[in-house]
């Protein structure tokens, strides 16, 4: 951690004012490199007194995503736990994949302020402006086959809109299988990608991507109608360092389900899918049906004009 972050971290969890002295001896640091990181602080927005023999209080913090504003609500053991952060960076996915080769634990996390080129399903753009959103992904190894792992997506879906509801008096739901809604518009995409080891035929590792929208947020035209935020919909402040904390504590809160899917029962009850018309688009077919629900392996089940049918994989529109 910088000394930036541990100046942050101390003055966050101090009951009194701390002096520029004791800061220094504390992280083993000199008084001048505590005076810088406190100017640095306060240009980036957080008010912070200082008096003459009394010391610093942090007053107040804007809602910047930090290292140590995420480490003080997070609950876990192990997700989230090791993590990076990031003014910008061209996607998370890609940063945790290369991370991934170098060797980094299950569990490690990647956020970013802003994404470049962030990315959603079938190589879409994902929307990702500065100071907005949530923009993260989580390297993880799950001793699983294959096909079990596919339903990673789908714990993660719930997990993230529990963790949404924690902060927001508003409800979230889910559109098989990777996007959250909340007033009718998206608020959340999930883009999960595996890395096989090819010599075993074994998973090696998953990066579990989300973007969410979270602040105030005027949309470009061609997203407006589809496309909203946290704040948007619930009409108070959230913290992005405290939700990106929340999804870590809900995603290792049910990551003991994956293995037996206990938590499908709750993504069902989110569906805004299950019991309506929908358009299916897998390749190049287009083709209508009715959903009639999702199975126990997060599969969704539909009826066509050729009978019934599960579809582990596409895309579906609610526009017929």
């Amino acid at each position: 951690m910088s000394t930036r972050n541990e100046v942050l971290s101390a003055l966050m969890g101090a009951e009194e004012a701390l002096s520029g002295e004791r800061l220094a001896r504390r992280l083993g640091v000199s008084r001048n490199s505590v005076w810088k990181a406190i100017e640095q602080l306060r240009s980036d927005g957080y008010e912070i007194d200082a008096g003459t023999n009394r010391g610093y209080v942090l007053v107040s913090s804007p809602d910047l995503i930090s290292e140590p504003e995420i480490v003080k609500w997070t609950r876990t053991e192990t997700l989230g736990r090791r993590l990076e952060v990031h003014d910008r960076l061209d996607s998370t996915n890609l940063r945790a994949k290369l991370l991934a080769a170098q060797g980094a634990p299950h569990g490690y996390l990647v956020c970013a302020d802003s994404q470049v080129s962030g990315r959603g399903r079938f190589g879409r753009t994902f929307f990702s402006p500065e100071h907005s959103g949530v923009y993260i992904t989580y390297l993880l190894r799950p001793t699983l086959d294959p096909e079990r792992a596919t339903m990673i997506t789908s714990l993660a879906a719930v997990a993230v809109a529990r963790a949404i509801e924690a902060l927001c008096p508003a409800e979230v739901k889910i559109k098989w299988v990777n996007d959250l809604y909340m007033g009718g518009r998206k608020v959340c995409g999930i883009l999960c990608e595996a890395g096989m080891d090819f010599e075993s035929g074994t998973l090696d590792y998953v990066a579990l991507g989300i973007g969410v929208n979270v602040a105030r947020t005027e949309f470009p035209e061609e997203l407006r109608d589809i496309a909203t935020s946290v704040v948007n919909e619930c009409g108070q402040p959230v913290s992005r360092s405290r939700l990106i904390a929340e999804i870590s504590n809900q995603l290792e809160a049910l990551w003991p389900q994956l293995p037996t899917g206990a938590f499908m029962q709750e993504s069902r009850a989110r569906s805004i899918v299950i019991g309506r018309d929908v358009t299916v688009l897998r390749g190049g077919e287009r083709y209508p049906a009715h959903v009639l629900d999702i199975d126990e392996m997060g599969r969704l089940v539909v009826r066509t004009d050729s009978g019934v049918s599960r579809l582990g994989a596409g895309e579906i529109s609610l526009k017929l």
